[in-house]
C-alpha cells in the first residue's frame, strides 16, 4: 500500500533559455530539426496540431504531469507560466477524458502562452480553433475530467516517447512537435544549418531530374546480387 501523494507539487528554480536563443528556432522545420539530432526528438505520431494552419511555434517548455482524468496540474502550470512558454502536460496518454478545452485555451492565450502540448486528448475543438493558439493533442474526446490532483509542475516528464525537461525548447509545425534539449540547443542550431543547406541542394537536384539518392545508389551498387 502506498501513501497518497499531495494534491499538487510545484518545482521552481529551473532556468528558461535565453529568449534570443529560442528565437533562432522560429520557423525551423521539424523534419530538419530531427535530422539535426540524429533522426530523433519528435513526439509520437498521434500528437498532432488540432489546426495545422495554426501550428508553428518555438518556445521553452514548462512541464506538468497530470494524473489521468485530472486537470489540476494543467491549471497549476497556467498559474506558473510566463508569456512565450509552451505548456507541456503528460497524462499517461489517458484516452477516457478530454484534458484541455476551449475555455482554458482562452485563458492560456490571454496569458501569452505560445502553445499547448499533451499526450492526452482535447475537447471543444471548434472553440479552440477559433482562438488560434497552437494546441497539440492525441485526439478529441468530449468527456470531462476532475480537478483534484494529484499533479506535478516543473519536473521532467515523458510523453510521446520523448523525455522533456522544463526549459527544453519545443518546436512545432503542421507535422508535429520536436523537443530540443536545452543543453544541446547551440549544437543543434549549428547542425541545422548544414541540414538545411544539404536539403536545399538535394531539392534542386530533384527538380533538375534526379532519380536516385547518391547514398542509396552506393549501397545498391555494393549489394550482393543473387540471380534467380
Amino acid at each position: 500500500m502506498i501513501d497518497n501523494p499531495p494534491p499538487l507539487t510545484i518545482h521552481r528554480g529551473w532556468k528558461r533559455p535565453d529568449p534570443a536563443l529560442v528565437a533562432r528556432f522560429a520557423g525551423a522545420q521539424t523534419s530538419h530539426l530531427v535530422d539535426a539530432m540524429e533522426g530523433r526528438g519528435a513526439l509520437a505520431a498521434p500528437i498532432k496540431p488540432l489546426d495545422p494552419a495554426h501550428a508553428c511555434f518555438a518556445a521553452p517548455a514548462i512541464t506538468a504531469y497530470a494524473y489521468p482524468a485530472d486537470t489540476l496540474a494543467m491549471f497549476a502550470a497556467l498559474h506558473e507560466v510566463e508569456p512565450g512558454d509552451v505548456i507541456v502536460v503528460a497524462c499517461d496518454a489517458h484516452a477516457g477524458t478530454g484534458l484541455i478545452g476551449d475555455i482554458i485555451t482562452g485563458m492560456m492565450h490571454n496569458k501569452g502562452v505560445a502553445a499547448f502540448v499533451t499526450d492526452g486528448l482535447a475537447r471543444d475543438r471548434a472553440g479552440i480553433l477559433a482562438i488560434g493558439m497552437p494546441v497539440f493533442a492525441a485526439g478529441i474526446m468530449s468527456n470531462s475530467g476532475a480537478m483534484c490532483g494529484p499533479g506535478t509542475v516543473g519536473a521532467p516528464v515523458t510523453l510521446g516517447g520523448v523525455h522533456v525537461r522544463p526549459g527544453d525548447i519545443l518546436v512545432g509545425d503542421a507535422d508535429g512537435v520536436v523537443v530540443v534539449p536545452a543543453d544541446r540547443a547551440e549544437q543543434v542550431l549549428a547542425t541545422l544549418e548544414r541540414v538545411r543547406a544539404a536539403e536545399t541542394a538535394l531539392v534542386e537536384r530533384v527538380c533538375d531530374g534526379l532519380t536516385m539518392s547518391d547514398a542509396a545508389l552506393r549501397l545498391i551498387q555494393a549489394a550482393r546480387i543473387v540471380q534467380e
